[in-house]
């Protein structure tokens, strides 16, 4: 039996339809009912009306993969993991439950694994997990870097990532997965989907960095194919095309027929707006607008080389434009 954590995600949502296409019964760990609706919500997008035949093929479990107790259920039986769960967050206040999550979670997830003697675990890091090149393509070799502008988020994800390999010195089957920015359909309150949010009410600034997106269906097929595969101990970019942050807000801006961001903002400025929003979410115990660690990210102009998981999967990526109809199109309304 396959187990999926982090289930109600983005990430894990689509691997899920993915999934119950072909296997008779996936476990599937979730930690909220709301998203778990947005799931099913995603079943009704791809299948119609046969989402309910697909969707009844889960095998639901409410759990926490900090909980030695709710990992110790969900293991039963279990052959193959994808470990989908994670903590995203750049506010410096979720550092530590960031870590938490991410690193600790991991730890759990690759012990119950070793334990259990599972046959192979896919583990979903991120591009945060490693360094960048800034004078050309950045791809698998560049090794993380500790530094002053270095998220929280990447620091827990690498560390994460050390507790993968740990398990694979320790005799475990894995490969490890580095998306870039996650695009699809899903719920435009959550996590990287946010931006069109934002982009539907019309941008007029724009950072000068540049990075990479990609289309989650991409995400979830490249995933798939590795745990099939006769691949073990590596780690594989996941990355569609490489733009600017200009071009992204440009093209969303098409999308939802707004006017085009016009003006760079000054890298000094977005600090110091990233700086009040900080103080105020701190006050108000909320998480919304600039965080300092975003910015620090918006003004790194990063290309990545997917060359190495094209090669391996034969995956072709979704150009932009295929990636953002698709996502607006899945749009999922909730409160």
């Amino acid at each position: 039996m396959i187990l999926v954590t982090g289930a109600s995600g983005l990430v894990g949502s689509h691997l899920l339809c993915e999934l119950t296409q072909e296997a008779p019964i996936v476990r599937a760990l979730y930690r909220s009912e709301n998203r778990k609706q947005d799931t099913k919500e995603i079943f009704n997008f791809y299948f119609k009306e046969k989402a309910e035949l697909f969707f009844n093929k889960i095998e639901w479990i409410q759990g926490d993969i900090l909980s030695l107790t709710d990992l110790a259920l969900m293991f039963v039986d279990i052959t193959h993991v994808y470990h989908c769960a994670a903590l995203v967050s750049f506010h410096k206040a979720d550092f530590h439950r960031c870590l938490q999550v991410n690193r600790e979670g991991t730890a759990n997830i690759v012990n119950f694994c070793l334990k259990h003697k599972v046959e192979k675990l896919c583990y979903v890091s991120s591009t945060a997990a490693l360094s960048y090149n800034s004078n050309g393509l950045t791809d698998e070799s560049f090794k993380w870097i500790p530094g002053p502008e270095v998220s929280g988020y990447s620091i827990s994800k690498f560390a994460a990532e050390k507790e993968v390999w740990r398990g694979i010195e320790e005799g475990l089957n894995a490969v490890i997965i580095n998306p870039c920015v996650i695009l699809g359909p899903g719920n435009w309150k959550e996590s990287s989907l946010s931006i069109f949010k934002s982009a539907s009410k019309g941008i007029g600034f724009y950072p000068s960095g540049s990075n990479a997106i990609v289309d989650v269906r991409d995400v979830v097929l490249s995933m798939h194919y590795l745990m099939n595969a006769e691949i073990s101990s590596k780690k594989f970019l996941c990355t569609g095309p490489n733009i600017s942050f200009k071009e992204l807000l440009e093209a969303l801006a098409i999308q939802f027929n707004k006017r085009a961001p016009k003006i760079k903002s000054p890298r000094w400025l977005s600090l110091v707006v990233a700086s009040f929003s900080e103080v105020i979410n701190l006050i108000l115990r909320k998480r919304d607008g600039l965080t300092i660690e975003s910015v620090y990210s918006a003004y790194k102009n990063i290309t990545y080389d997917n060359r190495l998981i094209c090669e391996a999967t034969g995956v072709k990526f979704h150009s932009l434009s295929d990636t953002l109809d698709h996502a607006i199109n899945g749009k999922i309304e909730r409160n």
